[in-house]
């Protein structure tokens, strides 16, 4: 739900209902400053953006850092300095107290200012009918009026991601290739 549904919830259940500010911020979930805004207007103020702080234990090394980094810009990429070897210099060469998180968050941002920072993900892409997850699972059926513990076959296309399940009596090499040939043999007749 968007803030101003939100706002929009809140300004209609005092309308009906004649609810007070506390009762509203209650079933709402919200803030009783978020309420008065809400019956202020209808439409939500702007968000703070928040207030960058000083660091003020790091503000003495971020020369030394953009020096490293910018040296590492010349260097092969294996022989770059990571984030937490810039930390640990800055504690054994200059004796810094400074926390390990907060260099890494400074070297961060000045890599993506410098550019050197890309984005990096593995795209998740299979073609249709060539991979599938399979697992093994178990549940308890009634089976002619007695409960039964079966082995279910589960598959899911990577592609598509539609399910197949198949229950046997036993977990074999022999009930898997089943499972399989029937979801095949079930994907062809749909086929065609």
């Amino acid at each position: 739900m968007t803030r101003v549904e939100q706002f929009e919830q809140i300004r209609r259940d005092h309308a009906r209902e004649g609810l007070s500010i506390r009762e509203l911020a209650k079933r709402h979930g919200v803030h009783r400053r978020a309420v008065r805004q809400a019956l202020e207007s209808a439409i939500p103020p702007p968000k703070r953006a928040p207030e960058s702080r000083p660091a003020p234990k790091l503000g003495a090394y971020r020369a030394i850092v953009d020096e490293i980094l910018r040296v590492d810009r010349d260097a092969p990429r294996k022989q770059r300095h990571t984030a937490r070897r810039i930390w640990q210099r800055l504690v054994e060469e200059y004796g810094a107290e400074v926390s390990e998180r907060q260099v890494c968050r400074y070297v961060h941002e000045k890599r993506r200012e410098l550019g050197d920072v890309g984005e990096v993900f593995v795209p998740l892409i299979s073609d249709a009918g060539i991979e599938a997850e399979v697992d093994w699972g178990q549940a308890t059926v009634r089976l002619r009026g007695e409960e039964v513990v079966v082995h279910l076959f589960q598959m899911r296309a990577c592609f598509s991601g539609a399910g197949f399940v198949m229950a046997f009596r036993e977990e074999t090499q022999q009930a898997f290739w089943g499972g399989t040939s029937a979801l095949w043999n079930g994907m062809a007749g749909c086929l065609t």
